[in-house]
């Protein structure tokens, strides 16, 4: 399986718990950005840095309408990150499985 071109930039923005949470605020339907900054401790202008990397990760859509921007969520590059995730955990656990039958089967001859 190759790997996602997207996936560091969605990893890079998930890795943050400020956006974190604003991709959780989304997920219930589309917000004005001051909606979203409403319940964080910091500027609009930082909360707006941390919209950036989620635009630039494509989670999150900007619509503007008069002065007001909103935001929806995109949830294609966390699917591909998911099915990378999934895949990978397949790839490592048949590893991990065939290892552990071959030093059983190595126990059991010394036995």
């Amino acid at each position: 399986m190759s790997v996602p071109r997207t996936l560091d930039r969605t990893l890079q923005a998930l890795a943050d718990p400020t956006r974190r949470a604003i991709l959780q605020r989304l997920s219930s339907g589309e917000a004005r950005v001051t909606e979203v900054a409403e319940p964080f401790r910091m500027s609009l202008n930082a909360v707006s840095k941390h919209i950036m990397v989620l635009e630039r990760a494509k989670l999150v859509k900007r619509r503007k309408e008069g002065r007001d921007h909103y935001l929806s969520y995109l949830p294609g590059p966390m699917d591909e990150a998911a099915e990378w995730i999934e895949h990978t955990r397949n790839f490592w656990s048949s590893r991990l499985d065939a290892l552990e039958r071959l030093l059983r089967d190595e126990d059991a001859k010394r036995t």
